[in-house]
């Protein structure tokens, strides 16, 4: 029998503050930011097609969930402002990001200081 996660009970899209909140039923509760869901999006185009053919992106400081795509009773769809629409964001794979989002934000973090590149920081809206 599969593993059950939990299942989320509210999603809401910050656009001023470019957070997606986003509660589950075991009362866990995640502020992910519209930069940290690009960069680790589940598409291909970012993870690549196999092991360790991912792709760091950069300069996506201030880019923006345009809208959220219900898809069945398992997953959302994120249209982002750059863009970028494919890949869908199961409840286990945002529970997961939201778990980890210290440490995959510092390994985000660690990979551009590795090629160089200095991330700027966004203003935010309204």
């Amino acid at each position: 029998m599969p593993i059950q996660h939990p299942q989320p009970t509210e999603i809401k899209l910050r656009r001023n503050s470019r957070v997606l909140e986003i509660s589950f039923e075991n009362n866990a509760h995640f502020a992910l930011p519209h930069e940290f869901l690009r960069v680790y999006s589940p598409s291909a185009e970012v993870r690549g097609h196999g092991t360790g053919q991912g792709v760091l992106l950069i300069d996506k400081e201030a880019v923006s969930i345009k809208e959220i795509e219900p898809v069945g009773n398992y997953a959302i769809k994120l249209r982002f402002d750059d863009g970028h629409d494919t890949g869908l964001y199961s409840w286990e794979y945002l529970y997961e990001l939201g778990e980890k989002q210290t440490q995959l934000w510092q390994k985000y973090l660690d990979r551009l200081q590795q090629v160089g590149h200095s991330r700027k920081e966004p203003r935010i809206k309204g």
